[in-house]
């Protein structure tokens, strides 16, 4: 597995790009009003704004995600392991990914990478 996303959900995307633009001392790759990315050892700290949640949709939380070759292998290896999805593997518009949960239930993403 590799760190390659670290997502923070906010109502404040200035505040939030402008810490990181000097924390970094560089630009966001890509930015809106509703986002902005930027690139640190190769993983992309990605701002988005904060939406409300629908049914069937992902939820707007802080996560982490870690790329693997195949979701959907890695996912029945962590279930083999006593782990448990809350989503298992789905394709999205950026690819396919899973989602757990650590034991502070922190949100974890598991990502084609």
């Amino acid at each position: 597995m590799k760190l390659v996303e670290l997502a923070h959900f906010t109502e404040n995307i200035r505040s939030m790009s402008d810490f990181y633009r000097r924390l970094f001392g560089a630009e966001p790759v890509a930015a809106s009003d509703d986002m902005a990315i930027f690139i640190s050892g190769g993983a992309k700290i990605f701002i988005h704004k904060t939406y409300p949640p629908s049914e069937g949709e992902l939820p707007p939380e802080n996560h982490t995600a870690f790329a693997v070759e195949d979701v959907d292998t890695t996912c029945n290896a962590l279930i083999q392991q006593g782990l448990t999805l809350d989503v298992p593997p789905k394709d999205y518009y950026w690819g396919r990914s899973a989602y757990l949960r650590d034991p502070d239930g922190n949100l974890i993403e598991i990502t084609k990478g």
